[in-house]
């Protein structure tokens, strides 16, 4: 295959999305989950009988969980001012993603989502927005916010809502990520305290992966974190000006970097174990030689997209020992579709508060540990049509709320792990059905498959 040839099969799943999103109308829909088999029925569902289990909840307000699909609902809430890959777009330009995201939550976690897109840019709008809307909703999930409100409005509802307040960017890639690190460092056999870290970016994604991998052990002096500008330190008098506002990364110049190196990305990589670089897509925002400077079996997760800061191949013929990247099409993807999903199932299943780092530790181990005797240097996490690892996290997290005290409505591991294997099961069986009946019309595309191997790649390049 010439360059031309995997350049046209590299742009057509965009190709064909062009062609299957008017077709479709949108990826989502809302549908009954209850018998209608006359008219009669609707005095039920609706005036007089709906009456009843209004006062119902009235009365005992946590009835709505019963009596309502709130238990079930999610919320994808954003202003599309940090939509991935394409910055600043806007709320309607953001809706395709949030839609994505909806099918996710249905087709890999059993939960109904939805999209909610706001038309305003102020923090304190969204807040008082999302908190206006959580009576009717079971839990939200903030998505392609930019920093640094998103920081301020995810700990704001945090503290105030009264259901679970959930920061994909930033509390989903964090999970995936440590469960990728965990096992990466198994392979090459290095201990989490002992590692140097260099974070490549320092947008929320990233302070979010540096909080949870130093929750997990792994030591802030010896690590480092770079922005725009370079590397954090206690030299940054740029942060230092504006600390009330960046909060968190000035808290980083303090953590890290205790030797207080100066200088850009080489700077940060020379000596490091691991590289976790979510900053710009590339290729080329890292260059094989600053991975030659690295340590030895050195572990390199480049998860820009739609590409890499710097292609795998080159990584390991640098000397990277596992490298991990956000696509689909070469080994080790880290994607938060393999976090979500299962979290918030067994989040809403146990009708928990929040979302702890506790509980993101829980799911992070249960991905890291289903992997199992398949653990390699190009296999350090499940596929995501490895569709248990999604109920077994959902059980993982429900315990670990149930140990915090944080959830109203505790179960145990395995009768967790039933439910939401049972859910789960159904969405997928849901959608099967549909699409053999014609429900769900087939697409008019041909067969050809979108992936595209590595060698295939790299022999273009």
């Amino acid at each position: 295959m010439n360059v031309d040839e995997l350049l046209a099969k590299a742009k057509k799943p965009s190709a064909d999305a062009m062609k299957l999103h008017p077709f479709y109308r949108g990826k989502i829909e809302t549908t009954l989950k209850c018998a209608v088999h006359s008219f009669k029925d609707f005095a039920i569902w609706y005036t007089p009988g709906v009456a009843a289990p209004c006062k119902a909840i009235q009365a005992n307000p946590d009835l709505v969980y019963d009596y309502t699909n709130k238990w079930n609902t999610v919320i994808v809430v954003s202003d599309g001012t940090r939509v991935l890959g394409l910055g600043d777009i806007g709320p309607k330009a953001g809706l395709p993603v949030m839609e994505g995201k909806a099918l996710l939550y249905k087709y890999l976690g059993g939960v109904d989502g939805f999209p909610i897109m706001l038309d305003t840019k102020d923090p304190d709008a969204i807040i008082n927005t999302v908190l206006m809307l959580q009576p009717g909703v079971g839990g939200v999930n903030l998505e392609d916010i930019s920093q640094p409100k998103c920081f301020y409005i995810l700990d704001t509802l945090r503290e105030k809502a009264d259901i679970p307040v959930w920061h994909d960017d930033q509390q989903g890639t964090a999970t995936v990520t440590l469960a990728g690190l965990i096992n990466a460092l198994k392979v090459v056999g290095k201990k989490m305290s002992e590692v140097k870290i260099a974070f490549i970016g320092s947008g929320a994604a990233n302070v979010a992966c540096s909080r949870l991998i130093f929750g997990w052990g792994a030591d802030p002096s010896r690590c480092f974190m770079v922005d725009t500008k370079g590397i954090l330190g206690k030299h940054r008098k740029d942060l230092e000006l504006r600390k009330a506002e960046y909060k968190d990364k000035w808290k980083l110049c303090n953590i890290t970097n205790a030797e207080g190196r100066e200088g850009d990305i080489p700077d940060a990589i020379k000596g490091a174990d691991v590289v976790i670089a979510l900053s710009k897509s590339g290729p080329g925002v890292i260059l094989p030689e600053w991975i030659k400077s690295m340590a030895k079996d050195a572990i390199v997760f480049a998860c820009a997209n739609p590409v890499p800061e710097i292609w795998p191949w080159e990584a390991k013929e640098a000397g990277a020992a596992v490298v991990a990247t956000g696509r689909s099409d070469f080994p080790n993807q880290v994607n938060n579709s393999l976090g979500f999903p299962g979290i918030f199932r067994g989040t809403l299943d146990v009708r928990a508060r929040t979302i702890t780092d506790e509980m993101c530790f829980a799911a992070a181990q249960a991905l890291a540990d289903h992997v199992g005797k398949r653990l390699d240097a190009d296999h350090i996490l499940p596929d995501m049509d490895d569709w248990e690892v999604f109920p077994r996290e959902a059980a993982a997290v429900a315990m670990k709320a149930v140990e915090q005290g944080l959830a109203r409505h505790p179960t145990t591991y395995e009768a967790e792990f039933e439910n939401a294997s049972n859910i789960i099961k159904r969405s997928r069986g849901l959608t099967k059905m549909m699409m053999e009946k014609n429900f769900i019309a087939a697409p008019p595309l041909d067969k050809d498959e979108h992936d595209v191997d590595l060698e295939t790649i790299k022999s273009a390049y």
